[in-house]
């Protein structure tokens, strides 16, 4: 038997290789970016027919493949691929992302580290209200009056309690009790790696008009 390790070479996905580390602007103050992946196209068909050889199918067959199994949902083999992102989101928005209990995560702590110094504001156009059938959604905006005002009492509380923040930071007080009081708005940074099974359910929910 030869015992010499098998030459393999690294799935490339130009695609993905073009964007790599570039920051894609969400929100007012944050951003994602593809910071590594893993597999491509052949990984998923490799996954689907098992015995699949390189070579033998040609580039169109496995586009009518996949395509395939994404209409019909059969989404396993999808799990061949990895991709990692770099995240910079509110803190409430991001409570909701980890419910995905599908990804390996990392977020910085604020328990070692300075809270970063940017909230998620709200313009006074995009004060959303609550809708009247669904307890998770909303339905209709705020007119422009009311929206001003909230604007305005919102700046003036996110820099209230920043202001709280540093104080207490300068007395020199625990970072894990100084950040108690932050607002959720405030915006965290994390690693997240999922595989594209979980990726595309993921994002299927989270688009959903509700």
């Amino acid at each position: 038997m030869d015992d010499r390790a098998e030459r393999l070479s690294r799935p490339r996905v130009p695609a993905l290789d073009e964007i790599l580390g570039q920051a894609f602007p969400v929100l007012d103050d944050g951003l994602v970016r593809v910071v590594d992946y893993m597999g491509d196209d052949a990984a998923v068909v490799q996954a689907a027919r098992v015995s699949y050889g390189a070579g033998t199918r040609a580039v169109s067959d496995d586009r009518g493949l996949i395509r395939y199994l994404l209409r019909h949902r059969h989404t396993t083999p999808f799990e061949m691929c990895s991709i990692k992102f770099h995240v910079r989101v509110p803190m409430d928005a991001w409570r909701q992302w980890i419910r995905h209990r599908t990804a390996s995560t990392n977020e910085v702590s604020t328990r070692y580290s300075v809270a970063i110094e940017g909230t998620q504001k709200t313009s006074p156009d995009q004060w959303r209200l609550q809708s009247s059938n669904n307890k998770q959604g909303s339905s209709g905006w705020a007119d422009a009056e009311q929206g001003s005002e909230l604007t305005r009492k919102e700046a003036e509380f996110h820099h209230a309690a920043r202001t709280l923040y540093d104080e207490r930071l300068e007395m020199g007080i625990a970072r894990e009790q100084a950040r108690k009081d932050l607002p959720l708005c405030t915006y965290t940074e994390a690693y997240w790696k999922m595989d594209l099974h979980n990726l595309l359910h993921f994002l299927a929910l989270r688009m959903d008009p509700h």
